[in-house]
């Protein structure tokens, strides 16, 4: 009987428990969060602020969807924000009402334990191990011609890693808006993407007004606690819809705040992307001289590496970089991943540095 403890995204309160280790002393590779944390710019702006706690917060947040929209490049009017990505998913779930939904997998378990409260069949389209995780466009069409009317991705998607282009999303868009399917895009990471124009769908918004565009600030901003998520989508419609059953004030005033002033930190953005690519690269090329590691090629903050060494479980890996204090991410939990996987994403290079040493233990 298997008897090891599941351990899921940033549960360190669990593994403080089993493995004797304090929290805060545990280094988390499993969140996928900016390992430079908070900006400080925005934590001393907070700390000036702190009165807004006594206000409420502008219902309709105008400065905040400009901020965003000066940010995203896109018109106020089309943004929608909420109290986090999830809360915006389960809003528009509720709106779209769907009968039949395809879920691009292995991804995220939200999408599907929203739509389990809605009266929508569920169905997984899955990327594939053995295609690196790239997507077959044609048959995805084909699949979705088949009476879906919403397909939900995620993109780049968690926990592959991989990305679908804009332009391969323009093709799914029409393929979708003349088969009356309306399209969700999670895009949680795509600002740790290294080419952002060529991978959002957000100038595609303008285009389709059969999607919406997900984010929000928990990852790339370090910032889960705020609850700051946004939806974008030309569709007033929907828009307005989502909105009217949206308690109100969902967002408080100092999340509303910090949002605005996130957006406008040009040089937090910049240092998070010259950090993040540069480690990526490095991160790589180490992987790719482990023989007995399958690495699939990044586009998040994140990798996901399958494990080829006879005996050697993704559990054993995770419970190795436990013993050393490492908190990685045991994918057995994902479906659809044929293999033993685990998941880890980019910190600051030092820790970079000790991860890589611990694996080079196991794999060399």
């Amino acid at each position: 009987m298997n008897t090891r403890p599941q351990f899921h995204g940033s549960d360190l309160e669990k593994a403080e428990k089993y493995y004797h280790i304090p929290k805060e002393d545990i280094v988390c590779f499993s969140g996928n969060v900016n390992p430079f944390g908070l900006s400080e710019v925005v934590k001393h702006k907070i700390s000036e602020h702190l009165n807004l706690i006594s206000t409420y917060p502008d219902r309709d947040y105008t400065a905040l969807r400009n901020s965003i929209s000066a940010y995203c490049h896109t018109p106020p009017q089309n943004i929608l924000v909420g109290n986090g990505a999830t809360e915006l998913i389960s809003l528009l779930i509720e709106q779209v009402s769907p009968k039949k939904t395809l879920i691009l997998g292995p991804t995220y378990s939200e999408y599907s334990r929203e739509l389990s409260f809605s009266n929508s069949s569920v169905s997984y389209y899955y990327l594939e191990s053995k295609n690196n995780f790239h997507l077959d466009v044609t048959d995805l069409l084909s699949t979705l011609g088949n009476g879906f009317d919403l397909f939900i991705m995620c993109n780049p998607n968690n926990p592959t890693s991989s990305v679908i282009t804009a332009a391969t999303l323009k093709e799914i868009l029409s393929f979708c808006k003349k088969h009356g399917i309306f399209v969700m895009i999670d895009e949680t990471y795509v600002e740790f993407t290294q080419d952002l124009t060529a991978i959002t769908a957000v100038p595609l918004t303008d285009i389709f007004n059969n999607c919406i565009v997900l984010r929000g600030v928990s990852k790339f901003f370090a910032a889960p606690g705020l609850r700051l998520g946004y939806a974008i989508t030309s569709n007033q419609l929907v828009l307005n819809n989502v909105k009217e059953r949206q308690i109100p004030w969902s967002l408080n005033s100092i999340g509303a705040y910090a949002g605005e002033q996130l957006f406008c930190d040009t040089a937090y953005i910049a240092q998070t992307k010259q950090l993040i690519f540069s480690e990526r690269t490095r991160i790589l090329n180490v992987l790719r001289t482990f023989k007995e590691l399958e690495v699939y090629e990044p586009y998040a903050n994140f990798f996901l590496v399958k494990i080829k060494k006879d005996g050697v479980t993704a559990f054993h890996v995770f419970d190795s970089c436990m013993k050393e204090g490492l908190m990685i991410r045991d994918c057995s939990s994902f479906s659809h991943l044929d293999g033993e996987f685990i998941r880890f994403c980019i910190l600051l290079p030092d820790d970079n540095t000790k991860l890589l040493n611990v694996l080079k233990t196991i794999f060399i």
